[in-house]
């Protein structure tokens, strides 16, 4: 009997999320998602004192928006932002730094279903340092920087114009940072990848 009952609820879920997808070219140019964001640094480091530079990873909430010029061609801007512990590995904390990357993709999305809608993508990304906390030195500097950009990803249409989307991103970019006013200097590529997933509406 409660099994009945689970499969009979689970039956009524699947149906109130399937109801008829829209095609993408009747659902609108706008497309605003809500997402939980996985971001990995994938460090390397010259540290002017030897050793190497390792930040943690982090999840954060993130909103983006995407405008349609075309039912395949999108413009995609997200804005999140996170924080990661930095560490010396094997020696100083040196404490820790927000980063706010705003990024900018071009994606081209492929319609010919209407189960999935897989999309690719390429851009820019500008990263802001702020809030460093230098840890067990006196003080850090992070220097902002641009950097490209490579998407992929899918939304599958659920309901009125809602989507669940799976997203990856990899992002390039470095910063040079100063510890102690200068004392001890280092050239940090943090590479992240960023793997996201959530809810979207268009409109």
């Amino acid at each position: 009997m409660k099994t009945a009952k689970s499969l009979m609820c689970l039956s009524i879920f699947t149906a109130l999320l399937a109801g008829q997808p829209a095609k993408a070219e009747d659902a609108g140019k706008w497309l605003v998602r809500l997402r939980a964001l996985d971001v990995v640094p994938q460090e390397s480091s010259d540290v002017s004192i030897g050793g190497k530079v390792g930040l943690s990873s982090n999840v954060v909430p993130e909103v983006d928006v995407s405008y349609f010029f075309t039912p395949n061609l999108a413009l995609e801007l997200i804005a999140a932002t996170t924080k990661h512990n930095v560490k010396l590995k094997g020696s100083a904390d040196l404490g820790d730094v927000w980063l706010l990357p705003p990024t900018l993709t071009l994606q081209y999305h492929f319609t010919q279903s209407d189960l999935v809608k897989p999309y690719v993508g390429a851009g820019i990304n500008y990263t802001h340092f702020y809030n460093a906390d230098p840890g067990a030195l006196d003080s850090a500097h992070y220097s902002d920087s641009f950097g490209s950009v490579l998407q992929a990803g899918f939304d599958i249409p659920i309901k009125n114009n809602w989507y669940f989307n799976m997203d990856v991103k990899k992002i390039w970019l470095s910063t040079d940072v100063s510890f102690n006013r200068g004392a001890v200097t280092a050239n940090v590529d943090i590479d992240p990848w960023i793997f996201g997933t959530g809810f979207g509406y268009r409109f």
